[in-house]
């Protein structure tokens, strides 16, 4: 058997191929949007693309598989269960075969045996590999986002993020007794999760890439909990909060990811260009670093530097339905974030500036403010202080007399921010406070300050905190 995993940093996200060296047949499990990566992969290692399956409608990416199917020839498999609302929607056009408890995909030698394992999403499938050239014997389970390192799939999304009213305790509760199944395998099963730290997808992913059964059994707060009631109270508190795109997701993969046709650089835009993007209140985007941006920016810009979290920025601030401009310093960081934003189908690119072009028109600051200075002014009252952290952070401990506004919520709550003293926006470690910073001065407000250290910083200077 060959077994290969991808894993993508931005989405934290694993993906695999498992193969047959007998036969040269592989199937690829959870496929995001990059698909040349696999297809690259199967070529290298002289293997066939004969199946392609996912775990769940994943809500954090645009999944791959439709489009491998269509590239490879593959048959493409899906999920039937999860009744008539979680059903996909281009299974009958696409001629997908689908799958149910108990039914195999043989891969040459290779056995795939389907377990519904509902909880996290009514649909979500695993896959227990058995290597039949060598035991008959399971040597691995494929667990997308059912059982991760250290966690298991949060059953909430259904309702916090997709809007399905009144079933995430239902669903902890099909994700209690899915685990049962979990449990009840062999320790010496390897355990493939689909993601790992990072994601939104639980609240405590671990970084490693792959467990046992028998250490998740030890390990895993989710799978040795024994009691239903604890469970559920468990696995529903302190769940980070899921980001608005998720529901995008959800319907872009349910209904049918569009055909990418691969991944393209953006179109290299020159400074004069920038004057009719800001006429027509084009979304302009700047990529660089958080300390760039503070030094001098285009005014009405948003600044999510490029990093590993700017796919979920990305999804989180910018709109699907408008053609998204970006500002970097070179056109490979260009490229490498119109990549990240297709990956959460944010597909309208319109093209990309040069910092140093447009360097005559960013002339305006942010603001700035370490911990000892903000307390003085916080004892003054002659500021505003926004605490723009998750509300998990925010019970664990937070600066008296701050409003409470995740950064993901600014612009919808953009009424709640007082007026009439400067803004001084804090997260815990100042980067999504720099974020944030950005997304208010582009609505409009006056003067905003960024906590540059953020609460970290605050409590480390000995400065007093209040918990809920």
């Amino acid at each position: 058997m060959l077994f290969k995993r991808f894993y993508d940093d931005g989405l934290a996200q694993a993906s695999y191929l498992i193969g047959c060296e007998a036969t040269s047949e592989a199937i690829i499990v959870d496929a995001n949007r990059d698909i040349a990566q696999y297809v690259d992969a199967a070529a290298r290692e002289k293997m066939r693309i004969t199946h392609v399956t996912e775990t769940h409608i994943h809500a954090d990416y645009v999944s791959g598989s439709r489009e491998l199917a269509k590239v490879t020839g593959a048959k493409l498999l899906l999920s039937a269960n999860g009744g008539t609302d979680w059903q996909y929607g281009f299974a009958k056009s696409d001629h997908a075969t689908l799958m149910h408890d108990g039914d195999t995909i043989d891969i040459g030698n290779v056995r795939l045996d389907v377990m519904h394992t509902p909880g996290h999403t009514p649909e979500h499938i695993c896959f227990l590999v058995t290597d039949r050239a060598t035991r008959d014997l399971p040597v691995g389970i494929l667990s997308g986002d059912f059982v991760f390192v250290g966690d298991v799939g949060r059953p909430d999304l259904l309702e916090r993020a997709a809007h399905v009213a009144d079933t995430m305790e239902a669903a902890a509760r099909d994700l209690f007794r899915s685990l049962q199944r979990f449990r009840d395998l062999p320790d010496f099963v390897q355990v493939w999760p689909g993601h790992g730290a990072g994601s939104a997808c639980g609240k405590a992913l671990g970084s490693m890439p792959q467990s046992t059964v028998g250490y998740e059994k030890i390990a895993n707060w989710g799978v040795a909990s024994t009691s239903e009631a604890d469970f559920v109270r468990e696995v529903l508190a302190g769940q980070p909060e899921p980001p608005t795109y998720f529901a995008e997701m959800k319907r872009i993969n349910r209904d049918g990811p569009p055909m990418l046709g691969g991944m393209r650089a953006p179109k290299a835009l020159s400074g004069d260009d920038l004057s009719p993007l800001i006429a027509r209140g084009a979304p302009l985007v700047d990529i660089r670093a958080a300390a760039g941006f503070a030094n001098g920016h285009v005014p009405g810009t948003l600044n999510i530097p490029l990093g590993k979290s700017f796919s979920t920025w990305a999804g989180w601030l910018l709109p699907y339905t408008r053609e998204i401009f970006l500002i970097a310093d070179d056109a490979a960081s260009a490229t490498h974030a119109a990549r990240e934003m297709a990956m959460i189908g944010l597909d309208h690119v319109g093209g990309w500036l040069s910092a140093a072009e447009v360097a005559p028109v960013a002339r305006e600051r942010s603001a700035q403010i370490n911990a000892a200075d903000l307390a003085t002014r916080l004892a003054g009252h002659d500021v505003t202080l926004v605490d723009v952290r998750n509300r998990s952070e925010w019970d664990h401990g937070h600066i008296d007399g701050a409003i409470h506004i995740p950064a993901g919520h600014l612009s919808a709550r953009l009424a709640e921010v007082p007026r009439g003293l400067p803004i001084v926006v804090q997260c815990q470690g100042g980067v999504r406070s720099a974020i944030a910073s950005s997304v208010l001065l582009a609505l409009g407000v006056a003067d905003v300050i960024n906590l540059t250290g953020g609460y970290d910083e605050w409590v480390e200077a000995g400065l007093p905190v209040t918990s809920t």
